[in-house]
This record gives C-alpha cells, structure tokens and sequence, in this order.
C-alpha cells in the first residue's frame, strides 16, 4: 500500500509537469493585458530572488516536515505528550488558514477576473461551487479509505472470530474464567489502537496530497513573476508557511507509525512541491501569461478545489479529531491551550496574507 501511495504522488507530479505548460502557453488573452509595466519588473534580479527562493523554501519544508518525525526520542514532544498536542493544534490552524485566507481569494479573484467573460464566470460563484464540491469528494475518499484499510487490516479480528466459533461452550467458559477476560479486553484495545493508526494513515495521505496541489500552483505563480517587490514578500511568507504547515503534515505521518522509507518518501514530496513549482514557472515565465482567461481558470478551479480540501482535513480530521477526542475531553485547561494554538496559527496565516 505505501508503495502504490508513492506511485499516486508520482504520476500526479508527472500529470502537472505535462499538462501545465499547454494550460499556460496559451495566447487567448487578447482582451486583456498580461502585465502591467513597472518599476518592479527586472527579470535578471527576478531570477537570483527564485533560486534565493528555491533554496531557502527547500530547507524549510525539510525543517518543519522533519522536525516532528526526528523529535520522537524527545520524551516531551512525543505523540502522547499535551505539548505535541498543543504544536499539532498550532499547525492545524495554519493548515485552516492557509485554505481561507490564502488559496480560496486567490480562487476568486482569479475567476471574477475581467479578463473572463462576463457569462457564465461572473453568473455564478465557481469558487465556492468547486470547494464544496472538493469538500465532498474528500470526505467520500476519506470515509472510503478507511474502509479500504479497515477491510485489509481485519485479519486479526477474523482470526480471533474462527478461535472462537471452534471452541466449544464449556472449554469457553473454562477460558473466561481463567484468562480470557483479560485477553479479550487486551484484543479489544489492540482492535480499537489498529483503527486509529488506519485513519491517522488516511488522514495524512488525503493531507499530502491536498498540500502538493496548492504548493505547485504558488510554485509556478512565484517562479512565472519577474515582480521582484512580489517576489521579496511572497519568499518570506512561503518560508514561514512551509516550516508550519510541514510541521502539522509530519505530525499526521508521525502518528501513522509509516516505515521509514515511507516517512521519507512523504517528507521528499512535500519539501520539493514548492521548489518544484517554482523551477516549472521559470521555465515557463517566457510564455506563461498570468491574465490568460484558461490561466485563470485552470488555476483558479485548482485553488478553489485546494481549498476545499484543506478546510475539510484542518476542521474535521485534525480539529475535531482531536477536540473531541479523550484528550481534549478530559482537561479543560489543555482545551483552552490548543484553542489558543489554533487562533496563533490561523492568525499567523491571516496576518500573511497581506504579503503573500
């Protein structure tokens, strides 16, 4: 299954590698100006800020991804511990906000743009159609995965069935009175334990991949500008952005337990995204036309469909999972911290915005 999971991550780079420069390539934008002339634009200096970019973007995603897989050993930050659930909350909100203040604009304003025409674009709202419509489809995916896992991972509840269906009454109640009680609870813990470790393994396989199509698209909108005031701002922003929102995404692979190939092969795809897209848009920034009506719409459908994923995986499957989990439940006062992480880090991200 980790391996099929690798190869879906793969083919995905493969599909936006080819299909991206004939969305981008396009010349139907006569209606409308692709660029604005200023003092801004300078393509040699553009292009030293984007290998700036690439670096700097790279060490980050490895740093916030790593950090919570190589900080196992720290008896303090372990899984089980209220500081790494208050960190976890922490990135969730980034995660939250990086869908509502960052990609879901981005969506409408690039599908209410006047490069579109007025009919249908501007007749109904595709943005917030499409996120619902992603929302959905994630929450179909989500609830058919863990029923995919659950059905390959049940041998151990089958075996135990056939135990007990070929045992007969007597030497049951033999075995109950001597040891079974406490064998069943322990089987039934190790059942309940076997279903979280499943969804925390879906959850963070819909999460990666929800991630690496939002940050190829701001790879390429980064790597196309040569608008070295944009670019400045939006580098620092997508630093922060990366570090945090690799944090919470290795927080899911930590609680997975994946093998160690599969922990890496997961931090390798969400540190290169970024980078990855950037490099597509510098070879692309001679032809890529921001204001190009099947620009808009390929990358505004693809931000909206983003956002819609990230809003469902930060609200359901990260928030509410663990607020209404034992917890959370049990300590008020730790309620309160994790709220307080997830308004730090959501405000963090609204405070970005203005930037990036």
């Amino acid at each position: 299954m980790a391996s099929s999971n690798s190869k879906i991550i793969f083919i995905f780079f493969i599909l936006i590698s080819v299909f991206t420069p004939q969305t981008f390539s396009q010349s139907d934008y006569s209606s409308c100006e692709s660029q604005i002339h200023n003092t801004c634009n300078n393509k040699s200096k553009a292009l030293t800020l984007k290998i700036i970019a690439i670096v700097s973007i790279l060490l980050t995603s490895m740093i916030g991804v790593c950090l919570p897989l190589v900080t196992r050993s720290i008896s303090a930050l372990s899984p089980d511990r209220n500081v790494f659930v208050i960190v976890k909350a922490f990135a969730a909100g980034i995660i939250l906000g990086t869908g509502f203040m960052h990609v879901l604009p981005d969506s409408f304003e690039m599908l209410l743009s006047n490069c579109l025409k007025e009919n249908p674009w501007h007749k109904f709202p595709f943005t917030g159609f499409v996120a619902m419509l992603s929302a959905i489809v994630t929450l179909a995916i989500d609830s058919m995965a863990t029923s995919l896992y659950s059905k390959k991972h049940n041998n151990a509840r089958v075996q135990v069935q056939n135990i007990i269906n070929g045992t007969s009454d007597q030497e049951l109640g033999n075995m109950v009175n001597n040891n079974m009680h406490f064998h069943s609870h322990r089987h039934g813990s190790l059942l309940k334990d076997g279903t979280k470790l499943l969804r925390y393994r879906v959850i963070a396989m819909v999460l990666e991949l929800g991630i690496i199509v939002h940050s190829i698209v701001i790879g390429i909108s980064l790597g196309s500008s040569n608008n070295t005031c944009t670019i400045k701002g939006l580098v620092a922003a997508l630093c922060f952005h990366q570090m945090f929102e690799g944090m919470g995404l290795g927080g899911c692979i930590l609680q997975a337990e994946y093998k160690m190939l599969k922990k890496a092969a997961m931090a390798f795809f969400f540190s290169v995204t970024t980078p990855f897209g950037i490099a597509l848009g510098i070879a692309l920034s001679n032809t890529y036309q921001e204001n190009s009506p099947r620009a808009l719409i390929t990358v505004g459908l693809l931000n909206a469909s983003s956002a819609g994923l990230l809003i469902y995986m930060a609200l359901v499957d990260l928030l509410a999972a663990d607020f209404m989990g034992d917890k959370l439940q049990g300590s008020i006062k730790l309620q309160i911290k994790a709220f307080i992480a997830v308004l730090l880090g959501a405000g963090g991200m609204s405070l970005m915005a203005k930037w990036a």
